[in-house]
């Protein structure tokens, strides 16, 4: 099974229902609504793995930014405040402590910007060199952005000219969380997602959550990027959204049509499926 068909079929296997939780299984975060809460509460958690995520020839710093980075872009896309994190490490025996200090410093220098707390975490020895990062954050009551409402008719947006690691491959680059600008969506954007694995593939995503389909007309590239660059690479963390008139928020890429979510095949990178 493709990662798509696994998240369908744990939606079906374990769907969320009472103890709180509004949303489970299948966007950007989870969201869990505390009883009387004016706020909605949002949870987000991301692997990263030497060797598939980063290598270890990438600067301590940077591993640090970009693994907390992937959990605030999750925010981000539900237009979200983060609040705080959980970061547990998996480290080889092989690996320094300078090392060590040296990605947590990048994290935590992250997280300051953003104002995000890290608030615990686990460490163990390993054979392989991993993180897993928890972010929460909070946005207000049924306020959420999500994948599940785009609407026929709204034009399809993304945040930023696309395809850039992809054409570079390495070294990665220090992104920066659009943070701001997914508050600013909230109660204009239909529907929102982070583009993390190539535009045809999330955008597929965020159609197949909605049940709509999507014609995409003219894609932004980055200087020496190709269309398959952006189509199918990753790692852009910019957001992808659909609206109306939002040109002020980001550059028009196509339309949400009525219909099956086939608008092209969804390529971009997939773990299980290679």
């Amino acid at each position: 099974m493709t990662e798509v068909q696994v998240v369908e079929w744990l939606k079906r296997l374990a769907p969320a229902t009472g103890s709180g939780v509004v949303l489970g299984i299948g966007d950007d975060c989870a969201i869990f609504r505390p009883r009387g809460s004016a706020q909605d509460l949002l949870f987000t958690t991301d692997q990263f793995i030497e060797g598939v995520h980063f290598r270890r020839s990438d600067s301590p710093e940077s591993v640090g930014h970009r693994a907390l980075g992937r959990g605030l872009s999750d925010i981000a896309a539900m237009g979200g405040t983060p609040r705080f994190s959980l970061t547990s490490l998996t480290k080889p025996r092989n690996v320094s402590d300078a090392w060590l200090r040296r990605f947590y410093a990048g994290l935590v220098r992250l997280a300051s910007r953003f104002h995000t707390v890290l608030a615990g975490g686990d460490l163990a020895s390993g054979p392989t060199l991993a993180c897993d990062v928890v972010v929460c954050g909070s946005v207000r009551r049924n306020g959420a952005l999500r994948r599940d409402r785009a609407k026929p008719g709204d034009t399809i947006y993304v945040s930023g000219p696309l395809g850039g690691p992809a054409s570079r491959n390495y070294p990665p680059r220090l992104f920066p969380p659009k943070v701001k600008l997914g508050q600013r969506l909230l109660g204009k954007a239909t529907a929102c997602i982070d583009i993390t694995d190539g535009l045809a593939l999330d955008l597929h995503r965020l159609c197949v959550a909605s049940g709509v389909s999507a014609k995409l007309e003219k894609i932004p590239l980055v200087a020496g990027a190709s269309v398959e660059h952006a189509l199918s690479g990753g790692d852009e963390y910019e957001l992808l959204f659909t609206g109306r008139e939002l040109g002020s928020f980001g550059i028009p890429v196509g339309v949400i049509e009525a219909g099956e979510p086939s608008f092209v095949q969804p390529s971009g990178y997939d773990h299980f499926r290679g």
